[in-house]
């Protein structure tokens, strides 16, 4: 991918390759387009949070290039961070502080910190003024982190494992919050979760990580649409072309597959395959291979 390409995606993640004693993040690829939401699934220890850390610099690749918002990942200065919003799953503000005391340090922080849009923001979503960071539940601290991390210039939103412990109403509302964002076509998100559902509410596109491996990385209405779920006999399955069959769970009386619907033949009906079906058959047919 050359120099004009990579302007043309918010994060880029170019044959990148991490090497650890019991672990390899294994010569990955795929890009976030802007304007897009993309979201990163994998089961614990696939490299997801190796790859966001990548992303941001905070480990370096042994092969491989990141960019982020069109830099290097190694080379980002202060006014390429001042472009990138980051949300981990805990919020890290000392808990002796108070919201006053984050805007305070915020507004040194960040040149183009907007101090109007943190206090609107902290109003709608309820976040307390008057106790310290320490005293919040896990909900407003995420939702403190939020706000931080979209109230300057961002341009670029990274998320790993944000809205995990929240309720479901405060997920609701931090989904609704990303999809107001993206629609100046300049914000892109990048969001690392293991709740599938909300992923598939909000993602334009998806990337799977397995073992260190991309499986795929692909428009997620396509992936929605190109994969199905069949059931039926041993015999019939027998029937089918390899290709067709991306997973298998055999039980005593029959199976279910995980199938390619194009290549069905006629006669074989199937339902809908949501993300967590597409990712649990393939973690198994890989688990099979190793």
């Amino acid at each position: 991918m050359d120099e004009h390409e990579i302007l043309e995606y918010a994060m880029v993640c170019d044959h990148v390759t991490k090497h650890y004693k019991s672990f390899t993040l294994d010569n990955i690829s795929f890009a976030l387009p802007k304007g897009c939401i993309m979201g990163f699934i994998g089961e614990n220890g696939a490299g997801k949070t190796t790859t966001i850390k990548l992303m941001l610099d905070l480990i370096r690749a042994d092969s491989g290039k990141l960019y982020m918002l069109g830099c290097d990942s190694t080379q980002m200065d202060e006014n390429v961070r001042e472009h990138l919003g980051v949300v981990l799953d805990e919020s890290h503000f000392p808990g002796e502080l108070t919201v006053q005391n984050i805007r305070t340090v915020m507004k040194r922080f960040y040149k183009t910190w907007d101090d109007q849009r943190f206090a609107k923001f902290i109003k709608k979503y309820h976040v307390p003024t008057d106790r310290r960071i320490k005293e919040f539940s896990r909900g407003m601290r995420m939702k403190l982190t939020m706000g931080v991390a979209l109230c300057h210039d961002t341009k670029l939103l990274v998320l790993d494992e944000a809205t995990s412990g929240m309720d479901p109403v405060v997920r609701d509302e931090m989904l609704d919050l990303l999809l107001d964002f993206i629609q100046d076509e300049e914000h892109s998100v990048f969001i690392s979760s293991h709740i599938l559902s909300d992923l598939e509410k909000i993602c334009d596109y998806i990337a799977f990580i397995h073992g260190g491996r991309l499986i795929f990385c692909d428009n997620k209405d396509i992936l929605l649409e190109r994969y199905g779920i069949w059931r039926g006999t041993r015999e019939a399955m027998e029937q089918l072309d390899e290709s067709a069959i991306a997973g298998v769970r055999r039980y005593a009386f029959g199976v279910e597959a995980l199938v390619f619907k194009e290549k069905l033949p006629a006669g074989y009906e199937t339902d809908s395959a949501g993300l967590e079906d597409i990712m649990v058959f393939f973690n198994k047919k890989e688990g099979e291979q190793e």
